[in-house]
């Protein structure tokens, strides 16, 4: 019984923070629940289930979620293991670049909305002029403002924000792998990249897994950089399935179909997560 007593409190505490609001966000999609018509809150069902899969919204912002997530979380770990395979080289400084690097991850994410969305500013944003003084355009381009450049725009945004988590947590791979591995590959004739392939991706390979998974679930959820800078337009061309749900819950003040729309994001979110660990297992066993 004392082992149950010690651990009680924690349970507790989970039970209230994870517990409670994913059983309220399933009463209410069941409901019809507006901020502003509280007086006629009344049960609908399944009804707000049926509305979103036919929401030509929702499909919308379903492919865009699907485009902002493996976009945005394959470059980042693309250019996080680059980053991250260059700061583990010896070089003076090293430890000063190592800081900076992780200036974007600690910023805030509704600042580095702000900051970029001023930055693709279609009058005088800086990435225009830059992009006219290398000769690449030749008037400035309204990037958030048009439907095939906006969604595009906030993944490299993302991109941005995410590169330092995957290189400071790849770098801290890379520090745990034993020179002797390396010793024994030169022995054997390997080239660089064949110590690459063979030596340092596979002990890498737990890392990738967490950070990627850890990734795959934050920019999923991500509502903050979008919202600054597009709202999820112009239209719905940048709407993420998190954000639309955002916007119905703050705009609309429709929690019912807000939730509803949460749970499809948690449902999709699982399963996809689901099938991504199933095929990393079965990798991992094969290479056993």
């Amino acid at each position: 019984m004392y082992p149950y007593l010690l651990v009680a409190p924690a349970v507790i505490f989970m039970l209230l923070i994870i517990a409670y609001p994913i059983v309220n966000s399933v009463y209410m999609s069941l409901m019809d629940y507006r901020l502003f018509k509280l007086q006629d809150v009344h049960f609908v069902g399944l009804s707000n289930y049926i509305n979103v899969l036919v929401d030509p919204i929702f499909r919308q912002s379903l492919w865009n979620s699907a485009l902002w997530t493996i976009l945005g979380v394959f470059f980042q770990f693309l250019f996080g293991l680059i980053m991250a395979l260059l700061l583990n080289q010896s070089f003076k400084g090293r430890g000063v670049v190592r800081s900076l690097v992780l200036i974007p991850w600690v910023t805030p994410g509704i600042l580095i909305g702000l900051m970029w969305k001023w930055m693709y500013d279609g009058n005088y944003g800086v990435i225009n002029d830059i992009l006219q003084k290398m000769h690449l355009l030749n008037d400035y381009v309204p990037w958030l403002a048009k439907s095939d450049t906006a969604l595009f725009s906030v993944i490299l945004t993302i991109v941005w924000q995410g590169v330092p988590f995957f290189a400071i947590m790849l770098l801290a791979g890379l520090q745990t792998i034993p020179a002797e591995l390396y010793e024994a590959a030169n022995v054997d004739g390997a080239n660089r990249w064949q110590k690459f392939w063979h030596v340092t991706l596979p002990m890498l390979m737990p890392t990738i897994i967490v950070t990627s998974l850890l990734r795959i679930i934050w920019v999923s959820n991500s509502v903050d950089v979008i919202y600054a800078m597009t709202g999820g337009g112009p239209g719905y061309s940048s709407l993420t399935l998190s954000v639309y749900t955002f916007v119905k819950a703050r705009t609309a003040l429709d929690f019912g179909y807000s939730s509803t729309l949460s749970i499809y994001l948690t449902l999709i979110l699982s399963v996809v997560l689901f099938a991504y660990l199933q095929k990393i297992c079965k990798r991992e066993a094969r290479l056993r």
